[in-house]
């Protein structure tokens, strides 16, 4: 039964008369703008000391936009048809496994550093291990070591003979019978991953937002403006996520069905894989907009970027570290509880900020 599935799926001759043509040049035009933004935000990022766990965060985000980024050029070739079709081959096996992969990594990593957030600005004076630069690390490496051994499967068990038809190599028909259980297994995993980390994203800057609006009461600021600014931080953080990965995540599941067990019309099929293409560009988009969030988000990344392109070298050395942004919004915090009439401007505006 699964094998005469199978052999339907695959004898369902994709149609990429518009993937081919279209998504190369979006690919093109992504590619660039995302290696230029990411080698510049490797650099400046590689030049602060890991002194916080909010920088060891953001500094394996850059590694995994990198490689994510360094994937495209073989998926712009493949989509194109340009080559042979070992290519296409080379793409399915290993380059499109590392574009999947590294994408999930950076969409822990935010999780993390959401869940940083609310640690440091929501209990300031609370004692986490998590806020420790070691811990911060470990949970860095643990993330690439699991997701990458998650990945090998998928990589070892493509193992078939590729089966071109109509010109096209489709990336399940190199697959062995394991391998498309595991395909599908591990992308109900990934579904697990980004929903439960959109989740702690939004329980996580809830109570950052009112925390901040508890001390501009307590405080009695008026800045409606700074207010305006805080909102605006917490949106672009859960907006960007949401609006980058969320669409391909509710194509996933259906494509990979057709793949793995669906008998849909081959016109459904290719309905679902322009619908999977469209999405996952929407996704992969996000590698230039982390360096965004990088501006919102790290003073010491808004200040060294300023420097390059200002060419000054008067950047202060204090205030480097994230500790010193933290202790200020909590002192202020610990002084509305104490005595709100000693309270000055809250300054939770920057409470962001690494």
């Amino acid at each position: 039964m699964n094998t005469t599935l199978l052999n339907t799926s695959i004898r369902c001759i994709r149609d990429t008369s518009v993937t081919s043509v279209i998504f190369p040049g979006l690919y093109s035009i992504l590619c660039i703008v995302a290696l230029v933004l990411n080698a510049l935000a490797a650099l400046i990022f590689f030049n602060i000391p890991s002194t916080t766990t909010f920088v060891v965060f953001l500094k394996n985000v850059v590694v995994a936009d990198l490689l994510m980024t360094l994937t495209i050029p073989i998926r712009i070739l493949s989509d194109a048809g340009v080559g042979f079709w070992q290519l296409r081959a080379f793409h399915c096996r290993y380059s499109a496994v590392l574009f999947y992969i590294t994408m999930y990594i950076s969409i822990l990593l935010l999780g993390l550093i959401s869940l940083d957030r609310y640690l440091k600005i929501v209990k300031p004076f609370g004692r986490c291990a998590l806020q420790k630069v070691r811990v911060g690390q470990m949970l860095s490496a643990a993330i690439w070591v699991v997701m990458l051994s998650l990945a090998l499967p998928n990589i070892i068990l493509s193992n078939k003979p590729p089966e071109i038809s109509g010109n096209k190599l489709k990336c399940s028909s190199m697959k062995s019978k394991a391998g498309l259980l595991w395909h599908e297994g591990f992308n109900y995993f990934c579904q697990v991953i980004f929903w439960g980390t959109l989740a702690l994203m939004v329980f996580c800057y809830m109570f950052i937002s009112k925390k901040v609006y508890e001390s501009y009461k307590a405080s009695r600021s008026r800045s409606h403006a700074a207010n305006r600014r805080t909102k605006a931080k917490v949106f672009v953080v859960v907006g960007v996520f949401f609006i980058c990965f969320a669409p391909f995540h509710f194509a996933r599941v259906p494509y990979t069905l057709t793949q793995t067990r669906s008998t849909s019309p081959c016109r459904a099929q290719n309905a679902l894989y322009i619908a999977k293409e469209t999405t996952l560009w929407l996704s992969a988009t996000n590698v230039c907009l982390d360096p965004l969030i990088y501006i919102f988000l790290c003073r010491v990344f808004r200040k060294r970027l300023m420097a390059i392109f200002c060419k000054t070298t008067n950047e202060s050395p204090k205030a480097t570290s994230t500790q010193l942004e933290m202790s200020q919004m909590a002192q202020t915090i610990r002084l509305s509880h104490n005595d709100t009439s000693h309270i000055k401007q809250c300054t939770s505006d920057s409470s962001f900020d690494c």
